[in-house]
């Protein structure tokens, strides 16, 4: 039932600019699955799904494109290890790493190619991000707490 489920939230994206975890949860409960926000949370975490942006402004469900492995799970981990504290104002996002870790760990945010990343600047000890919007910069932040505090030492988090 859960792959069944995962297979349809994934043509549901394809096919629909679904915006919010609540309109995925509706559009699925309308194909006859029982489902709740937690669910589709987990769901949306399992599949790598994350918000990219509309043509015409807005951000919508997406898959993300996956980096190179050998490389990237290196880098990530570096990135890992190296993260002190993140902040976002406007359009912008800034990383503080260890000391000297800044361009390896920016490498890695490029590497995980986000679509809502404009590009990097890194220095010794800070990357500035650049994003779309102020909703992606809180977006972005987030999910590099979260790699920071995550178990998962496999690979990439989304």
């Amino acid at each position: 039932m859960k792959s069944r489920r995962q297979e349809e939230i994934l043509e549901l994206i394809e096919r629909r600019n679904i915006e919010t975890q609540e309109e995925l949860a509706e559009a699925l409960r309308k194909r006859g699955y029982r489902v709740t926000q937690a669910t589709v949370s987990r769901d949306i975490k399992e599949l790598h799904l994350s918000k990219v942006p509309m043509g015409a402004g807005g951000y919508r469900y997406g898959k993300q494109r996956a980096p190179e492995p050998a490389v990237s799970e290196r880098l990530i981990r570096i990135l890992r290890d190296s993260l002190v504290d993140v902040a976002h104002a406007g359009q912008m996002v800034v990383v503080k790493t260890l000391s000297g870790s800044a361009n390896v760990a920016a490498e890695a945010i490029d590497t995980m190619q986000w679509p809502e990343i404009l590009g990097t600047i890194a220095g010794d000890n800070t990357i500035f991000i650049v994003v779309h919007d102020h909703i992606a910069a809180f977006d972005v932040s987030e999910k590099l707490k979260a790699l920071a505090i995550s178990t998962d030492r496999d690979g990439p988090v989304a």
